[in-house]
């Protein structure tokens, strides 16, 4: 995927410097935080404390620290999204595509975090006690998705396709969900699906 950063880019992105561009990514992120606060988004977990990884998918802390087992599934939306914005927007530098990619994730957390979203996961899925993520987790979530975007622009095509299918077969198997079925769970939940991941974890 490398390639496409060697295409010709427009005249305005190469006078953009790097530090503009982490201008305009840390602008990204206070306003994803600042809407999130607006919604009513607790900044941490309400157990008062902040841990950088917390395993346990069946639990009130899940998706209220820094990382879990679905930051693994945030990595793979920017091997996503790298690759859709080397496909369509070509002539587009890395940086102008990565701060595409950090508004799309961005969108979708403050989505995600909406109280129709939130019912929906706890009606057709396992979560029962998710109630919506905290400001610190949605801003990881989204700095996770920029690791997978920078390691996808920088790791060959088949092995950033192999950590895919690594980090979807791992996480499916401990923890019975990934972003596959946490789609289809969204799109259309099947009482298959939610009954076999109710189960132990396999691995």
């Amino acid at each position: 995927m490398t390639a496409g950063d060697s295409i010709e880019k427009p005249l305005w992105a190469s006078r953009i410097s790097p530090w503009h561009w982490l201008t305009i990514a840390a602008a990204i992120l206070i306003a994803q935080a600042s809407i999130l606060y607006a919604m009513g988004r607790l900044p941490i977990c309400a157990c008062g404390y902040v841990k950088f990884w917390h395993g346990v998918v069946n639990s009130s802390e899940n998706s209220q620290h820094i990382a879990d087992w679905y930051t693994l599934s945030h990595i793979l939306h920017g091997f996503l999204f790298y690759g859709l914005t080397w496909l369509l927007l070509r002539r587009a530098s890395w940086p102008s595509r990565l701060i595409v990619a950090m508004l799309i994730e961005g969108g979708w957390e403050l989505v995600e975090n909406s109280p129709w979203i939130i019912e929906r996961y706890r009606a057709g899925t396992i979560s029962l006690d998710y109630y919506g993520d905290t400001i610190v987790n949605s801003v990881s979530d989204n700095l996770s998705m920029v690791i997978g975007f920078l390691l996808a622009r920088k790791l060959p095509v088949a092995l950033t396709i192999a950590l895919a299918i690594l980090f979807e077969v791992l996480v499916g198997l401990h923890i019975r969900d990934n972003l596959t079925l946490n789609i289809i769970m969204l799109i259309h939940p099947t009482e298959a699906i939610r009954h076999w991941q109710a189960g132990p974890p396999i691995i």
